[in-house]
């Protein structure tokens, strides 16, 4: 699995629309050199996507660096891990990445269309050698040691309403197993909308890009794309967050009620003591 490092065939370029912002969004990935890991370019600034720029936010995963911030990088960051990237460059012109349809469909098509170029140098990963967890009353987040060379997911969401309810999913992330959840979208509840406004949110939110729950039915006429949609979105977004360590991780990973908040917590933990992992070669 993601043997080698990699970039793109050639430049890609998205247009639509921020979650959050409402602003009109493009973007372009522009492929780059071995071991410069992934970047995003804003006012002429480069921003490494990084746990250490890496800040807790309302509903999404934000970047900051200096006077610049990058909002709602999870589903884009989901493909890049999942499909095996490395080395890029993503040119924005605005604060937010777009969120197309909700999910990461239109940027793994887009990029498993244009070509990946598999380049001369391994991957590092970031083995995981001791427990490390966060909780937060109910909720927590662990990971673990684990015997085999991939990432393992078991994820579990527990709403506790008429429709989403709770749902578990366990995951090993490896390309052929990303491209079964990488359509799924990111969702709501509706009544969660009048709070999700009040705070400035979601004004790019419509049921084009977002599930929206309300009572034992959603509000989409298409329905949803699997029936375990929710938990295979909160995956993907995990996916992406952790990407932010700048490696793949090996490890075996626990997450109950988690999301954007404890992925990050997360990360701080685990790399704030050299103790608890190693960057090893692909063969170790």
């Amino acid at each position: 699995m993601y043997k080698s490092q990699n970039t793109l065939s050639k430049i890609i370029d998205f247009t639509g629309i921020g979650l959050h912002s409402g602003e009109k969004v493009k973007i372009s990935l522009i492929p780059t050199a071995t071991d410069t890991g992934i970047n995003f370019k804003i006012n002429n600034t480069l921003i490494l996507a990084s746990w250490q720029n890496a800040v807790v936010s309302q509903l999404c995963t934000r970047l900051k660096f200096g006077e610049n911030a990058i909002s709602t990088i999870e589903h884009l960051m989901a493909a890049i891990s999942g499909l095996g990237i490395t080395n890029l460059i993503i040119k924005i012109n605005s604060n937010e990445v777009p969120i197309l349809d909700g999910s990461s469909k239109e940027f793994v098509d887009e990029i498993r269309n244009a070509g990946i170029i598999e380049q001369k140098k391994k991957q590092k990963i970031l083995k995981i050698l001791r427990k490390v967890e966060y909780k937060d009353q109910e909720k927590f987040i662990r990971i673990s040691p684990s015997k085999k060379k991939n990432l393992s997911i078991d994820y579990t969401i527990d709403y506790k309403d008429q429709f989403i309810k709770k749902q578990n999913l366990k995951y090993t992330h490896s390309e052929e197993n990303f491209l079964k959840i990488y359509k799924s979208r990111t969702f709501c509840l509706h009544n969660d909308l009048e709070r999700i406004f009040s705070m400035g949110l979601a004004k790019g939110g419509s049921l084009d890009n977002a599930i929206v729950v309300s009572g034992n039915k959603i509000l989409n006429q298409g329905g949803l794309r699997y029936n375990n949609e929710f938990v295979r979105h909160k995956t993907l977004d995990c996916i992406g967050d952790l990407y932010l360590a700048g490696y793949q991780i090996w490890g075996d990973l626990v997450t109950y009620q988690g999301g954007h908040e404890l992925n990050l917590r997360l990360l701080r933990e685990i790399l704030a003591d050299k103790k608890n992992y190693k960057i090893v070669d692909q063969n170790t």
